[in-house]
């Protein structure tokens, strides 16, 4: 199987919850992070329930079993989110 430098970029190997930012570090070093109220499903979860983020599909994606959402970290890198940045974050 080819898999091309932007294939593996996308891959994490360890995904973590701060202060409802969630966080992931790629396999090439990088770390990024991005607040859950950006996807609908983290954005009504509790804070115990956003902790309880793993990795899935050998780090291609994040998984959150009790409230089922799956987030690809493509996606993540890609900046593909399903709500804008709230209010609150946005620079002045």
């Amino acid at each position: 199987m080819n898999t091309s430098p932007t294939e593996l970029d996308c891959r994490a190997v360890r995904a973590w919850v701060a202060g409802r930012m969630v966080f992931v570090e790629l396999t090439d070093g990088r770390q990024i992070g991005f607040p859950a109220d950006r996807f609908r499903q983290l954005h009504d979860a509790s804070d115990e329930q956003l902790a309880a983020v793993t990795l899935r599909v050998s780090g291609a994606a994040l998984r959150w079993e009790e409230i089922d959402e799956d987030i690809t970290v493509r996606g993540i890198v890609e900046g593909r989110f399903q709500l804008p940045l709230p209010a609150d974050r946005i620079p002045a």
